[in-house]
């Protein structure tokens, strides 16, 4: 099985790690011209690019401007214990013994604007691109032009036939996937909450139960449907009558 979910707005950069072994990102040289084209911009030129506030351009252009390579353990971290976002807190990453935090680097990819796809354990620095940003890099006009192929090639390289691929990203970042040329089909569970009486996605709470959703998968080592369908932490319960085909639904 592999699992996509999307990276972060908010980093970690102070926590201890639990563990010393990291590995590299597979598309860092893609990166470097990425920052490159960041690292010309203004304060109030990514300010207009992404959206955010002064203070919030401030940070990133101080990032922007530090961001350099080589990668190394003194001026990076890896990726699944530096995004600190709601999905992560329903993954909660630090509290995986070393043989889960194996699995969960085999099974789990993190898509990225930045780094294009990220497996856990991979060193990055710290960034804020949104995948949706309209930045122009190399002949491409946005980032899931230039990212959408080498992502997908990538995803397909790893994945065996019949092997199951779970989409636990945001549509911004999955959109990023090349679903036609996928060579799997995809799973994408939802989550659902009743409020008054109707049954509601709720961000937080959606966000929140894909992180549980991947931490279920690591601690039972689900491999089928059948298994995901199994899902019931935070309370969450399967429900068939309103899943179709490969959209499975969870509601309480």
């Amino acid at each position: 099985m592999k699992i996509v979910i999307s990276p972060a707005k908010s980093l970690n950069l102070d926590r201890d790690l639990p563990t010393e072994v990291f590995t590299k990102p597979l598309f860092l040289d893609e990166a470097t011209r990425i920052q490159k084209e960041l690292k010309q911009k203004t304060p109030k030129e990514l300010a207009n690019l992404m959206h955010i506030s002064d203070k919030l351009a401030d940070l990133n252009w101080q990032r922007n401007q530090e961001w350099k390579t080589p990668f190394t353990i003194e001026n990076a971290r890896p990726a699944i214990f530096t995004f600190d976002g709601d999905v992560y807190t329903g993954l909660d990453p630090y509290s995986l013994v070393t043989d889960k935090i194996e699995l969960l680097q085999g099974q789990l990819r993190i898509l990225s604007g930045l780094y294009g796809i990220l497996k856990p354990l991979d060193l990055m620095q710290a960034y804020r691109l949104e995948m949706g940003t309209k930045l122009a890099v190399n002949g491409a006009t946005n980032l899931y032009e230039f990212w959408k192929k080498s992502i997908t090639e990538s995803l397909n390289s790893e994945l065996e036939a019949g092997e199951l691929f779970v989409n636990l990203a945001s549509k911004e970042y999955f959109s990023a996937v090349d679903t036609k040329t996928l060579k799997v089909p995809v799973i994408t569970p939802d989550f659902k909450e009743y409020k008054d009486g109707k049954l509601k996605i709720i961000s937080f709470y959606a966000k929140k139960a894909r992180g549980s959703m991947v931490r279920y998968i690591i601690d039972t080592n689900a491999k089928t449907i059948a298994d995901l369908q199994g899902f019931n932490y935070d309370g969450y319960q399967f429900d068939a009558t309103i899943s179709k085909g490969n959209q499975l639904v969870f509601t309480r």
